[in-house]
């Protein structure tokens, strides 16, 4: 059975874009590099324009090879910035811990740290949120080699309800798992070449590609 969406999501489109200052283009600028990806309907597909756009991705690249400053916590997140310094034993080559280095393929000596997915209501519940970030950190799997993000309850806000905000941890976590991430010393980290991230994109295809007129609802 085809679920109730707004529209099509094979005709969802992924745009990526990168902010700064004109002037801002010495190697040390904008390290880390802020990214957002915004997911929208594809202008060509009907859907109703208060639900074409999707959701959002907020990502944050850091080039392990860069010394850290305190200010890389403001883009970073205090977590990954005491991740890295934990994970990298050497800054000059890149080169992370033995343990998590023998999981990773061979890859440029940067990290994508995942820091915040948000889906419009009505595109929730239908596995989309993976899928969309599984997308996102292939198309940056160039560019990097492995990718992270820390669960926590303190980012699910329940208010006085701590047990709510432990079980949406769980299940963020899980969600992670799905699409190839595994927990090293408390962090969700993935092999940005795992074929997990194609394999991502799986259900959503096999639901929807025989449905040839279901953008046109």
């Amino acid at each position: 059975m085809i679920p109730d969406l707004p529209a099509n999501p094979l005709s969802i489109e992924l745009t990526l874009s990168h902010r700064r200052f004109w002037w801002q283009i010495d190697d040390e600028d904008e390290q880390p590099e802020q990214w957002q990806v915004s997911a929208d309907v594809s202008a060509l597909d009907l859907c109703p324009d208060e639900l074409r756009h999707v959701g959002d991705i907020s990502l944050v690249i850091a080039d392990l090879t860069k010394e850290r400053n305190l200010l890389d916590s403001v883009v970073l997140g205090e977590w990954a910035l005491e991740f890295i310094a934990e994970t990298v034993i050497d800054p000059d080559e890149g080169k992370l811990h033995p343990e998590l280095d023998a999981e990773m393929r061979p890859g440029p000596p940067r990290m994508v740290i995942l820091r915040r997915i948000e889906l419009h209501e009505a595109w929730r519940g239908h596995g989309l949120g993976p899928s969309l970030i599984a997308s996102a950190l292939r198309i940056l799997a160039p560019d990097a080699r492995v990718g992270a993000c820390r669960v926590s309850p303190l980012d699910f806000p329940c208010p006085g309800d701590r047990v709510a905000a432990e079980l949406a941890s769980v299940r963020a976590g899980a969600m992670l798992e799905r699409i190839g991430f595994h927990r090293w010393r408390g962090v969700h980290v993935v092999d940005l070449r795992d074929p997990a991230l194609l394999d991502a994109r799986m259900d959503i295809l096999d639901q929807w590609w025989p449905q040839s007129d279901a953008g046109n609802r």
